[in-house]
Order: structure tokens, then sequence, then C-alpha cells
């Protein structure tokens, strides 16, 4: 196998500082508000391993040091572990970012190595809410489980709790991860965006539905090669990294066009009426619900 050389750092192309690839739509979940609407019954798109990995070399080369691998379930792809290592090879931070539904023996030293982190869901500390939303019963003693390994094993954890039900247990959940050792600060928290499942009968996917942050310091690659602002904003592609190259892309027509559509961010807004980070892993709480 050919070793891969880290690039020269620089500044990042577009101000782009992260990258989710969203590697699969395949999971064991079918959660109420998915955003791919992921299920077990999902396909792993279009984009080969070879174009994932493209992918990766390209967001070296344009000074992107983050990636971080999505789904679906990202470990339900066949591949994930070499995406995971050709990033760390070429100097990148990796995050996997899990349901932690099923977890390998194997998988924890990847979960361990320099430079990866693991981020995970988590919806209630009530087992019947938690399976309730994801659709599977058992994934919470499952997720729960997984996660105080991952914690009891020295792995940096982090958590996103996004609510979706009514009277939904999320300050408990939060409480929770903190008691199990989660670090309050990897604890984030967001509504249901309208996007996927999470669309009400009749509702058309909407940008200023956003947080204001796609585009901003993030982009997107799908299971079918769109390019998109963030995972959240994946009804509003800017070209397909199957047909151009990334850096081609991004210094194009249709990123500068998507950029600007992207409402400002909501300054001083309490999250999650708008939260600082459309990921649902990376937002801060401040209200005693959320």
């Amino acid at each position: 196998m050919t070793t891969l050389m880290e690039w020269p750092t620089r500044e990042p192309l577009a101000g782009i500082q992260s990258l989710e690839l969203e590697i699969t739509g395949k999971c064991q979940l079918s959660c109420t508000h998915c955003l791919s609407e992921s299920s077990p019954q999902a396909s792993h798109g279009e984009m080969a391993a070879a174009d994932w990995l493209s992918v990766i070399i390209d967001a070296a080369s344009l000074g992107i040091r983050k990636i971080q691998l999505i789904g679906g379930e990202p470990t339900a792809h066949p591949n994930w572990r070499q995406f995971t290592e050709a990033a760390l090879s070429l100097g990148q931070n990796v995050e996997v970012f899990s349901n932690l539904f099923h977890v390998r023996n194997e998988w924890w030293e990847v979960f361990a190595r320099t430079g990866v982190t693991l981020g995970t869901s988590y919806y209630s500390d009530g087992p019947d809410e938690h399976d309730r939303i994801t659709g599977r019963a058992g994934s919470y003693v499952r997720t729960r489980k997984h996660i105080q390994e991952a914690l009891d094993r020295g792995i940096t954890l982090r958590a996103g709790i996004v609510g979706i039900l009514p009277e939904q247990r999320v300050q408990e959940a939060r409480s929770e991860l903190i008691s199990m050792g989660v670090a309050p600060g990897l604890i984030r928290m967001d509504r249901a965006r309208a996007v996927g499942r999470a669309l009400l009968p009749g509702q058309r996917p909407a940008l200023d539905e956003m947080c204001g942050q796609c585009t901003r310091g993030r982009a997107s690659v799908l299971p079918n090669g769109d390019l998109a602002g963030c995972v959240l904003s994946r009804d509003f592609p800017a070209g397909n990294v199957r047909e151009a190259r990334l850096a081609e892309l991004l210094g194009g027509k249709g990123w500068k066009d998507l950029t600007a559509r992207i409402p400002a961010p909501v300054r001083n807004a309490c999250t999650p009426n708008d939260s600082s980070d459309c990921n649902p892993a990376s937002t801060t709480a401040c209200s005693p619900k959320y």
C-alpha cells in the first residue's frame, strides 16, 4: 500500500476547517428525525471507496485539517477504518460519529488512536423514550454500555442530544452523561431541524431552517457525491465530487452562491432556538431544559 505523506500546512480553501463525509446511509437504527432517512435497508450510496479516498486526499491538500465520518452509521461501511487511516496519515484529525449500537472489539484500538475522537447521539435517560426515538429496542442499553466503555478506555467522546419529543428528558440525559464521565463541555444540544424525516407533512426543505453555520468553516460530501454546506443542508448541493474536484467546487460559483444564500447566524440566541452550530454534537446549551 502506498504510504501517504502529510501535506504542508496552509490556509484552508474557502475557510473550510472541517469536512463531513457521509459515507453511508445504512444504519441499524431508524430514528424518527433522521436527516438522511437512514435505515438498515439503505445503501452506501454511489461513492466508491476510491472516491472517498480521493476526497480525503484533496481535503488535506486544501488545508482542511478535520474529517468527520458520519452516516447513517459510518462503521457500517466496510472501508471506514481505511478512510480513518488515510486521513490520519495525512495529518488530519478524524471524528467517527457513531450511534455506538454495535462496536467490535478491534474497533476500540482505532477509536483510541491519537487524532481520533468519537461522537455519538443520546436522547434520554429513559430506555423506552430513547428506543422510541431510535426505532430500535435495546438501543439505549447498548449505546450507554459502549459510551461507558469508551470513557473507561480513556477515549475522547462527544455527545449530542437533540430535542424531538414533547417533554423529552433532554436535561436528564445530559445529567446522566455527566455522571458517566462525559465532560460537560463535550455535551451539546440542538432542536430537531426540518430535514429528512423531521419534515412535517407538506413542508419543504428551506435554508432558513439552518443555524447559519453551513458553508462557514465547514462542508459536507454526501453518499451520492453531492457537496453541501453541511449534512443538514443536503437539499441544496453546490456540485458533485464525482464530476469535479473538491478544489474546483469550493472555489466555484455554486459554492459562492450557496454561501450567499445561507442566512447569517443569529448572535446571542439561546440554543436550541438557534444553535451555535448545526452539528447536533457541536451545539451549546443555555436554558434549563436544553
